[in-house]
């Protein structure tokens, strides 16, 4: 794929530039209270801008339903580009109506527009390849050139995402670029001891990751939410914890091709619980109780690993060179089961490994407590982009800009 580098090289100054971001930041009311994805395509904005060119940021945000709704509005995100940028960012109040046209149409050389949320024109996410390409037309009427550069979009197959690139010349920006060549380091020629971390809430959400990675990892440390289905598969009681019962079969399977490949799958060894789940507003004291994980009551659900497991991570992770780590241990959002997220942070920031942070949840916990970014190798923009390309899957937004 072509970069953003050969399309400044080659001169931007009063073109169109438009560029797929991730602006896809979570809000509370109007309060953006995490900037990490808007931070992460500011090299590419910047750059072109500087160039000259007439910027066109463009993102989705939530899962609006074809139509426009405030709640979902990119106005927030426009002001805070705005803001990191140190200029003022125009902003359209719709997609590829007038507001939009007349936004694009009135920039000068050097500045930047941010369009209205791309998911309130159904186009945008239509299964049907005509409606899709026919948003993609009206798209590419607002630019001259594109440029990808929103990862955490990439495995979509929407207009913006897929559609777009081929009607216009096409480029991956600074931010695809560091993702796409991090993912490689952790899927060819990996150095070892290669440990992969996952949690999160469904194990049903990591099945295919995990199929993958046990042909790749040395290995795999399991935690979150999911961690509760590995234990009942293996007979142990599990309370009120999250249980998906219809993926015990497939667990006890990867559990099995594990000890045959000689992969290390490590689970557990003592659980952080409760009666009830906490209240993640008031983040009252809930007095939680610390059990080992064959001994979890009938009447407790586990929210966090131990520390008995938080120590035996920290040293499965001690001496590894590769270590990639997607969804948190625990209830993170919660002071009293935020302990086992911190732990794993921790121990990568201790290792010597080429640490990768996947997205979403993981990347969303490093920052809320309180971590230093630049301590890990890679901090990843797109959780379920990431996942699928360790999957081995084709991702959309990557195929669209082969050439």
């Amino acid at each position: 794929m072509k970069t953003i580098d050969e399309l400044l090289s080659a001169g931007v100054t009063g073109k169109r530039v438009f560029v797929r971001a991730d602006l896809n930041v979570p809000l509370d009311g109007t309060t953006i209270t995490d900037d990490g994805r808007i931070r992460a395509v500011l090299p590419t904005v910047k750059a072109l801008a500087d160039a000259g060119a007439r910027v066109v940021v463009a993102s989705h945000l939530g899962r609006p339903k074809g139509a426009p709704d405030p709640a979902f509005s990119l106005k927030p995100a426009a002001v805070r580009l705005g803001e990191l940028l140190g200029t003022e960012v125009a902003f359209a109040t719709d997609t590829v109506g007038d507001s939009a046209r007349s936004t694009v149409d009135g920039l000068a050389d050097g500045q930047v527009a941010v369009i209205e949320n791309l998911r309130f024109n159904a186009g945008e996410t239509a299964k049907d390849d005509a409606e899709r390409g026919a948003f993609a037309d009206r798209l590419a009427a607002l630019a001259d050139v594109y440029v990808s550069d929103g990862f955490g979009a990439v495995h979509r197959k929407h207009a913006s995402v897929h559609d777009l690139p081929a009607r216009l010349p096409h480029y991956a920006g600074y931010l695809i670029a560091t993702e796409v060549g991090v993912l490689k380091k952790l899927t060819e020629d990996v150095k070892r001891p290669y440990v992969v971390v996952l949690g999160g809430a469904k194990v049903s959400d990591k099945l295919a990751v995990i199929d993958q990675l046990l042909g790749k990892a040395d290995r795999l440390l399991i935690g979150g939410g999911m961690a509760y289905t590995f234990l009942k598969a293996k007979g142990y009681e599990v309370g009120r914890s999250l249980l998906q019962e219809d993926q015990i079969p497939a667990v006890t399977e990867y559990l099995e091709r594990a000890e045959k490949q000689g992969v290390e799958l490590v689970l557990p060894v003592d659980a952080v619980v409760s009666p009830k789940f906490p209240d993640l507003k008031a983040k009252a004291p809930t007095h939680p109780t610390v059990v080992d994980a064959d001994a979890i009551p009938a009447d407790q659900e586990g929210l966090d690993i131990g520390p008995k497991t938080r120590e035996l991570y920290a040293s499965k992770i001690a001496d590894a060179e590769t270590v990639f780590w997607n969804g948190p241990m625990g209830v993170f959002e919660h002071p009293d089961y935020a302990e086992g997220t911190r732990a794993v942070a921790q121990a990568l920031i201790d290792s010597n490994a080429f640490t990768v942070v996947g997205g979403g949840d993981s990347a969303a916990a490093v920052r809320t407590l309180g971590f230093d970014e630049n301590a890990f190798g890679h901090i990843s923009t797109g959780g379920g982009a990431s996942l699928e390309y360790l999957e081995g899957k084709t991702l959309p937004g990557l195929a669209a800009l082969e050439d």
